[in-house]
């Protein structure tokens, strides 16, 4: 059942520096959420530490994306030149990553249980963005927390008379120990798109690993598990609705660049994104709808058999 805010249990209203969220201490994990963004910025189980990497130098102010955590890539990803032309002819500005990481989203539903909470918001545009985006659709995001679980769905639906095409990501930033020891296993033999060596497409071979900057769209022929091994601690994402994976890391020299980013902190995280990216872009026809969805699960105590 979906219950009013009097009548939460685990849940309530917090404020983070100029941002509204909500704040979820359940017996079994403990999870932080903020409108603006849609952003998740914390997920734990109990008795465990942050699933997700946020920056020590994140700052919670309106209109300013938040560093860490998961952002919301919507409704294009990355810069629009680099779009499919079915895409870029809604795009209006150069600005990277869409406009919904610094949009209010809207509480739709919030429904608790002794084992799970499930969150909703939404996000409406109906000729809002006349200067950023043509387009008229309805972003449905659904967290699901529990114990062992954290489930992510972005649900676009097309409120539009004319067809929609759109790229997305959720931006996950994970924590590691050490990214040289970090190894991502679920790529070999995958398609890869190397942004760093101008846009050349090649095929993996063995485990994902990082001596530097790293900027890769795998293009996968379906969709897959991946495995993000740091030390004795594995998370594993299961992609829904996406054949595309992005591996993000900045490395030393981008690093230095980033706004919000510690000059170190690119050796204690990775991103990957779970995404529909280049040639898996997705069109929507007028009332469609398409999900794209991410299942992340944690074990500890665990050594990497690489």
């Amino acid at each position: 059942m979906t219950e009013t805010p009097g009548s939460w249990s685990f849940t309530r209203w917090i404020t983070e520096g100029q941002l509204e969220g909500l704040e979820i201490h359940h017996p079994d994990f403990h999870a932080k959420l903020l409108l603006q963004g849609a952003h998740l910025i914390q997920f734990a189980p109990t008795g465990e530490a942050n699933w997700l990497w946020l920056s020590k130098a994140a700052r919670f102010e309106t209109g300013r994306a938040v560093r860490g955590g998961i952002p919301i890539c919507w409704p294009w990803f990355g810069v629009p030149d680099r779009n499919p032309p079915q895409v870029r002819e809604h795009i209006q500005t150069r600005q990277s990553h869409g406009f919904a990481r610094t949009q209010l989203w809207q509480l739709d539903q919030l429904t608790e249980s002794p084992e799970t909470v499930e969150v909703s918001l939404a996000l409406e545009i109906d000729d809002d963005m006349p200067t950023l985006w043509r387009g008229k659709a309805r972003a449905l995001l659904t967290f699901r927390f529990s114990a062992d679980l954290l489930h992510i769905a972005l649900t676009t639906t097309n409120l539009d008379n004319k067809p929609l095409a759109l790229t997305q990501a959720l931006h996950t930033y994970l924590p590691c120990d050490d990214i040289a020891s970090t190894q991502l296993e679920g790529f070999d033999g995958v398609k890869v798109v190397d942004t760093l060596r101008d846009w050349e497409l090649y095929e993996q071979c063995g485990p994902v690993t990082f001596d530097g900057e790293v900027d890769r769209i795998y293009q996968r022929p379906a969709e897959q598990q991946v495995c993000i091994h740091n030390g004795n601690r594995q998370q594993q994402i299961t992609s829904l609705g996406s054949r595309s994976t992005v591996v993000w890391n900045p490395g030393p020299e981008k690093a230095d660049c980033l706004s919000d980013f510690p000059a170190e902190a690119w050796r204690s995280m990775v991103c990957v994104e779970t995404a529909n990216a280049l040639h898996d872009f997705r069109v929507l026809n007028s009332g469609q709808t398409h999900t794209l969805g991410a299942m992340i699960s944690c074990r500890q105590g665990l050594a990497s058999d690489s």
